[in-house]
């Protein structure tokens, strides 16, 4: 976080002490600057004037005028110098969100950055559109450039991606040192990242496509398959209702998630409770249609390796394996004792 030598509010009272009484009380209303922090639309002050919501934006661009004509805003020039040294270091361009977060310091003061933003000549805002949120740059050339690495990041991440934040930070610096030909940082990389709207991080600092499930969860089998996920092992559904809570400060009844999960063809059921990923190669069905299923894929087998190959699938004991194979309704041996279907 950039820390300022000068004081925002101080600034912005400053620039708009030279303005008449309504002409400044629709500019601290218009952008939030008094006690009341909410930027209020040009129709809500239209209305409270009594005039249109053109004449308002009149108005404001009027007041933009008056202000850069006081030798107080000449005299300021160290403060705009400042803001744009600050954004340099951070990569040029930031989201808008990046940008008062980091240059303001304190909450109370992003209003009074943005004021300062919108004054500067040095400083442009890109408005949101299907792509990319709103952000400020300093250099259209090098938004360009960035805006173009971001598109071919974006064309690498398919549908179910989840990628490590390491692993995409890393590949938005190589396409971004590719467009501008210049060494990128990995901070200026992860700030590039917050300024896409096709992309986006999950609670657990994954990204991908931030219309996926895995980036923006509807609801708990969602956030149980992102929580199985990222421990890479079965669970018991009591285990993930719990890392539910914690990860994503959502409670999670377990009973609810149990139900949740028993409906989703994501998750197998491996045991007593137990939930693992179809996405790791897990079969569906009970040890009985594990072990016909071996034995149709791989043909008559030992008793042994039937246990064997059972209990990757399956966390449960050997004997109910055993009671299994014994029941001559569905498995017999061969003169090789080995087990074939009956």
């Amino acid at each position: 976080m950039a820390t300022l030598s000068f004081k925002p509010k101080s600034v912005t009272k400053q620039f708009i002490s030279c303005l008449k009484e309504r002409t400044k009380d629709i500019v601290v209303q218009r952008f939030g600057l008094g006690e009341n922090v909410e930027k209020m639309t040009l129709e809500a002050i239209g209305d409270q004037y009594g005039i249109t919501r053109e004449r308002v934006r009149q108005i404001t661009n009027f007041a933009f005028n008056v202000i850069k004509e006081n030798p107080a805003f000449e005299s300021a020039a160290d403060v705009f110098a400042e803001l744009k040294e600050a954004i340099e270091q951070k990569g040029r361009i930031l989201s808008e969100k990046d940008v008062l977060s980091s240059l303001s310091g304190d909450p109370s003061h992003e209003n009074h950055v943005y004021f300062l933003l919108v004054l500067g000549d040095e400083f442009t805002k890109l408005k949101e559109d299907d792509e990319f949120h709103h952000r400020w740059t300093i250099s259209q050339e090098t938004a360009d450039k960035i805006h173009d690495a971001l598109r071919s990041l974006h064309n690498d991440i398919k549908e179910d991606d989840l990628v490590a934040e390491k692993h995409i930070v890393s590949s938005l610096k190589k396409y971004a040192e590719n467009a501008t030909g210049e060494n990128i940082s990995e901070e200026a990389a992860r700030r590039w990242l917050n300024i896409s709207k096709v992309i986006g991080a999950n609670a657990l600092g994954e990204w991908g496509l931030s219309v996926s499930p895995s980036i923006k969860p509807r609801g708990v089998r969602d956030l149980a398959y992102l929580v199985l996920r990222k421990e890479g092992s079965p669970m018991h559904f009591t285990e993930v209702a719990q890392k539910i809570s914690s990860h994503f400060s959502k409670p999670a009844n377990p009973a609810t998630v149990h139900n949740e999960l028993i409906k989703d063809g994501r998750f197998v059921l491996v045991g007593r409770g137990l939930y693992a990923l179809s996405d790791w190669g897990y079969k569906y069905g009970t040890v009985r249609d594990i072990i016909k299923f071996i034995i149709k894929s791989e043909g008559p087998a030992a008793k042994d390796e039937i246990i064997k190959r059972v209990l990757k699938e399956r966390y449960v004991k050997e004997n109910t394996i055993l009671v299994n194979l014994q029941n001559r309704e569905f498995f017999r041996r061969n003169k090789e004792g080995k087990y074939l279907i009956s």
